[in-house]
């Protein structure tokens, strides 16, 4: 099959040669067709599988440019919100369209300005949320809904706000989900706002007899050691190193810079800035190494990528998946590493009750041991919690959905910018201050303030408490 059999516009397959894409994948044939008749649709495959052109393609050539908005698409996370984007726009830039993305953490009035002239929207749905009762979208001429990695929205803890949004936009349309995996919570959602949706699986692009899966069992206190030994004498070229927590990755960053190894970190807890300047190092190669949470696990296209290490071992057989597609893909070979130590034997022994991977034991190579420094952290805005800067008589800043705190005397702020809170307590005058529907609180004579749907309380007699 060739996209040219897909019946495509000669504009798209223009910029399908630009691309370098040779030939469709599996979900792109069976997807585009019945999305160009206007079914509804479920698609389900993982991270890699093209899913994004599937679904982009019919869109572009269904749309009219200067009428409004007529496709909405939600992602759960800005990442994926940013690619989706640039797919479109890719593809939709000669046919006159305009997508704009919204998710948190940005200028919001730029992003009322862009949607008034865009035909095309992808948002994160906390974001949508918050132009929706802004009034600042126009919701009225959606004519193609897409929900895209529905399952990892369960995940975090989105669907009601899906529910919400849905109420928003015109039943009379066309919605097409994609989720890897549908459970039940998926299955109920499928049923509510799908009419008579035709159900397509496709196989993963993850081609297992080019996936070398093997895994380490060493001792705590050799983890680290190892992982250095992997890096500097077994990987040639790009590596994703996957931890379980935000400060694990941040520890783990700042310590491979220590001894030498060009790496940067991302997770939920850092700005939207550093997270692309993050995601473009590796993609253009100016890093060897990103060290992830599982935010950088799904939805994300990095090409190259020939070493994943699960330097903790993810909770269960489908993240485990969504890790280690990230290399052997478009034919290339990839290994997938997993250093084992005591504490990792159960969520270990869950991922691998799926038979169908073959986990090979590999023996413990001599290594030096390096000196793992857990007062060492990587430098970074993550704001997240437990990660502030206390100051005390000046202020506190964080941003990227995080906290920002203040303690002290007059004059005192803690502000936060994006999703998170800014508080401030101590003497007169102290203010606290949120940004992008999060809220702000202040004691002590001072004055809360909430900027885009929050809340402001403020706790001390004839003390001011505003609402924009």
């Amino acid at each position: 099959m060739k996209f040219e059999d897909l019946g495509l516009d000669s504009y798209t397959l223009d910029q399908i040669g630009k691309e370098g894409f040779e030939k469709p994948t599996e979900i792109q044939v069976k997807c585009i067709p019945e999305i160009k008749k206007g079914r509804d649709l479920v698609g389900q495959s993982v991270t890699g599988s093209g899913k994004t052109l599937a679904f982009c393609i019919p869109v572009i050539e269904k749309t009219a440019p200067r009428e409004g908005i007529q496709a909405l698409i939600l992602t759960p996370t800005r990442e994926l919100c940013m690619q989706v984007k640039d797919s479109f726009e890719d593809f939709g830039s000669k046919k006159g369209l305009k997508a704009t993305a919204i998710y948190g953490g940005t200028d919001i009035d730029k992003q009322m300005r862009d949607l008034r002239k865009s035909e095309v929207v992808i948002a994160t749905p906390g974001r949508l949320l918050d132009h929706i009762g802004r009034r600042s979208i126009d919701l009225r001429g959606v004519k193609f809904l897409i929900l895209d990695e529905v399952d990892r929205m369960f995940d975090m803890g989105f669907i009601d706000d899906v529910n919400k949004i849905l109420k928003n936009i015109p039943e009379n349309r066309q919605t097409l989900l994609f989720s890897a995996t549908i459970p039940k919570k998926v299955e109920a959602l499928i049923r509510k706002y799908l009419k008579s949706p035709v159900v397509i699986k496709a196989q993963t692009v993850i081609d297992k007899s080019k996936l070398n899966q093997v895994y380490y069992d060493v001792d705590r206190n050799m983890k680290f050691s190892l992982l250095l030994h992997l890096i500097e004498k077994k990987t040639s070229g790009l590596s994703l190193i996957f931890c379980g927590t935000r400060h694990e990755v941040d520890h783990l960053t700042a310590n491979l810079k220590k001894n030498g190894v060009d790496a940067m970190a991302i997770h939920g807890g850092l700005t939207q800035n550093k997270r692309i300047h993050a995601l473009d190092s590796l993609k253009n190669e100016k890093i060897r190494v990103l060290v992830a949470t599982d935010v950088a696990a799904r939805g994300l296209d990095i090409k190259n990528v020939t070493h994943v290490y699960n330097y903790d071992v993810p909770k269960c057989t489908d993240e485990y998946i969504h890790r280690i597609g990230r290399t052997a893909r478009a034919g290339k070979n990839g290994d997938a590493v997993t250093l084992l130590c005591d504490r990792d034997y159960d969520n270990f022994r869950k991922v691998t009750a799926d038979r169908t991977f073959k986990v090979e034991k590999t023996e413990v190579p001599r290594v030096n041991k390096i000196r793992y420094d857990r007062n060492l952290v990587q430098r970074s805005s993550s704001g997240g919690r437990g990660n502030f800067k206390k100051r005390f008589g000046s202020s506190s800043r964080s941003s990227g959905g995080g906290s920002g705190r203040s303690y002290g005397g007059s004059g005192s702020s803690g502000r936060s910018y994006g999703d998170g809170s800014g508080r401030n307590s101590g003497g007169s005058g102290g203010s606290g201050r949120s940004y992008g529907g999060g809220s702000g609180r202040s004691s002590g004579g001072g004055s809360g303030r909430s900027y885009g749907g929050g809340k402001g309380p403020s706790r001390f007699g004839g003390a001011k408490k505003k609402r924009y």
